[in-house]
């Protein structure tokens, strides 16, 4: 019960932060809003592990960076795509890759849900697809149809996102919290490179470093929740459920955003609380 507890805290918490970074990147662009959220996360897990100590070691420490590298990767390459390509088709794609992978690496490792939890994966796996699907009104006239070009960087994002699950579940247990200060740090050198590239304005307003400090909070707890649930439990399982953070971004934007909610999507998030009651039965 208490990895699924912590993977859908993480879910909520990812749901969140990606809900305010969305508002957010609605009055700057994604990547300067990035920029100032991940530095502040790194202050935030750093200090969390200060206090919760721990005995890091190299390998832990270096798998913490490498998952981080790959989080930098992921985020960078999904808002390239979303700003060039049809998010009615990037979201599912980038979700179910985020998704899927961790679960045939855990299944392949040798972990072995049970019934319940194998149906609920599965629901949780068409439960991620159908909240992630975005209405096609002004998708392809605004961003334009999906190239092979983009489809890499989609794949290339999806691939990212689970890499950063699947290698900060290979952590040793006893390191408290100073390996994922460390992917917090490997993304954030990803990131800045990302906009420093592409010559990013670095001049933050006082309203954009508060709500960074808020998207830092939910980042932190997001990943140090996902840190947790994977040691505590299999990663096949924490990672589908914690995958799922596109059903709570879509609830924000729904009770808090002023949208509608569509059919498919209203079916997706019935899915998701049907798929969670039967991960936690196990």
């Amino acid at each position: 019960m208490m990895p699924v507890a912590l993977a859908s805290t993480s879910a909520v918490a990812y749901g969140i932060s990606d809900y305010l970074g969305g508002v957010a990147s609605r009055r700057a662009r994604a990547l300067r809003v990035v920029s100032v959220a991940y530095p502040l996360s790194i202050l935030l897990v750093g200090g969390a592990a200060v206090v919760a100590g721990g005995s890091p070691t190299l390998v832990g420490v270096a798998w913490g960076v490498a998952s981080g590298l790959a989080s930098g990767i992921a985020v960078w390459s999904f808002y390239v795509a979303l700003s060039r390509g049809p998010m009615s088709v990037i979201s599912p794609i980038t979700a179910v890759l985020a998704a899927a992978v961790p679960l045939g690496v855990g299944l392949a490792a040798g972990e072995r849900p049970g019934g319940n939890a194998l149906l609920g994966m599965a629901l949780a796996l068409v439960a991620t697809v159908l909240v992630s699907l975005e209405s096609e009104e002004g998708s392809s006239a605004e961003h334009g149809r999906l190239t092979p070009q983009l489809m890499a960087l989609t794949v290339i994002s999806g691939l990212a996102f689970a890499g950063f699950f699947v290698l900060l579940a290979q952590v040793p247990p006893g390191e408290g919290l100073w390996p994922v200060a460390a992917s917090r740090i490997g993304a954030t050198v990803v990131v800045l490179a990302a906009a420093i590239a592409v010559r990013e304005s670095f001049g933050f307003s006082g309203r954009l470093v508060a709500i960074g400090l808020v998207i830092a909070v939910f980042d932190a707890v997001a990943n140090g929740s996902f840190y947790f649930a994977s040691q505590a439990g299999m990663l096949s399982l924490v990672s589908v459920i914690a995958a799922l953070y596109p059903a709570f971004t879509v609830a924000l934007a729904v009770t808090h955003g002023g949208e509608r909610l569509r059919p498919v999507q209203l079916a997706g998030l019935g899915l998701a609380g049907a798929a969670i009651v039967l991960l936690a039965l196990g």
